[in-house]
């Protein structure tokens, strides 16, 4: 039997080195999961594995768990003698994270070790300028490079209006239009493809993503439905998996997401016109509401940002827990959430010094 090509799946050196911790074991690619079983790629074929008792008694968080994209670390790498045991999540290189459903506060891994998150927004009922502002600064936060790709193209009638008021939201990424009438409508995707890359489909349910990744591969393997006149989405994937493109990489499928829970954002990307305006502010801490010489107040009266944009951006920054804080403080608190289980990160380089100390 032929072997599986890792590095076309994304094993890169990094991983590689870092498997070499774990002896005794063999590494592997979760591609999708049902409920506690995943199934896992190796270079021998697929496998049914489950986590073990002491990965379970350890976990301390819902984004612990693996998710779809982590490259693991199994004590088989073949489907022999039951479910293989995965024993380790090798450390991701990037996550989209989204809040987990309901009251808990537990992130939930959409997909991991992505190099590309392809937006995808259809340009009739499904077009919503907040909605990729909140995914854009979820998708930086990632470590993955966001791609805004607009889908259904044959059924919009002022094409050039809409990119325009995408242009004014989605600074310093590449906007796609793509049609799933036309034969060549979504080769513009296939650029961003490659040996060892994998990207990642996000957007509401019935934008076209299958329709999408059905053309990239080929054939019609994922279910498609439309969306409704009442602008549900239809949409029948119900769960994240993994499509292997031949020498091209891999492919990440997931389910519809109207409405998604930001727990980090990397916002001065998202707003970088705001975060810009704001070093003109007259105060350091101004909240752009009501104080003088405000520099985004005076943009807003000057027609040059939207009251909506600012609305949106202060929303995002509250949900995310950074209301009240600039650029840099927002940095300093994400990097302390890093390190909140050693007391923060004044405890934190403490801690590291005190350790460099003692090797």
């Amino acid at each position: 039997m032929s072997k599986i090509d890792m590095k076309n799946l994304g094993l890169s050196e990094r991983f590689m080195i870092e498997a070499t911790l774990y002896t005794g074991l063999y590494i592997g690619r979760v591609v999708s999961q049902y409920k506690d079983l995943y199934k896992v790629i190796t270079e021998n074929g697929e496998l049914t594995a489950e986590i073990s008792g002491k990965f379970r008694f350890d976990v301390k968080t819902l984004s612990d768990y693996p998710a779809v994209g982590d490259f693991v670390m199994l004590d088989r790498n073949e489907g022999i003698g039951g479910n293989a045991i995965i024993h380790h999540v090798l450390t991701r290189k990037s996550a989209f994270i989204r809040r987990a459903a309901g009251t808990s506060n537990d992130e939930q891994i959409v997909a991991s070790n992505i190099d590309t998150v392809f937006i995808c927004m259809s340009l009739n009922n499904d077009f919503n300028l907040r909605r990729v502002e909140r995914y854009l600064g979820i998708a930086w936060d990632s470590g993955a490079t966001p791609v805004v790709v607009l889908t259904k193209a044959d059924l919009c009638d002022n094409l050039s209006q809409r990119l325009s008021e995408l242009d004014a939201v989605a600074y310093g990424v590449d906007v796609l239009v793509t049609s799933s009438m036309s034969v060549d409508g979504y080769l513009s995707i296939k650029n961003y493809l490659g040996s060892g890359k994998t990207i990642a489909f996000i957007g509401s349910s019935g934008v076209g993503k299958s329709t999408l990744i059905n053309k990239l591969i080929g054939e019609n393997t994922l279910e498609t439905k439309e969306i409704g006149n009442d602008d549900k989405g239809r949409h029948t994937t119900t769960r994240r998996e993994i499509i292997i493109l031949s020498n091209e990489g891999a492919v990440i499928d997931t389910p519809g997401m109207r409405e998604i829970g930001i727990d980090s954002a990397d916002l001065s990307k998202t707003f970088s016109d705001i975060d810009e305006l704001s070093t003109k502010c007259k105060f350091n801490d101004c909240t752009h509401s009501s104080e003088p010489s405000c520099a985004v107040q005076k943009a807003i009266e000057e027609g040059l940002l939207s009251e909506d944009r600012l609305a949106n951006y202060l929303k995002l920054k509250k949900e995310a827990k950074y209301e009240g804080l600039n650029s840099k403080q927002i940095e300093t608190e994400k990097i302390t959430s890093m390190f909140k289980e050693v007391g923060g990160i004044k405890n934190a380089r403490k801690f590291i010094k005190e350790k460099n100390r003692r090797r």
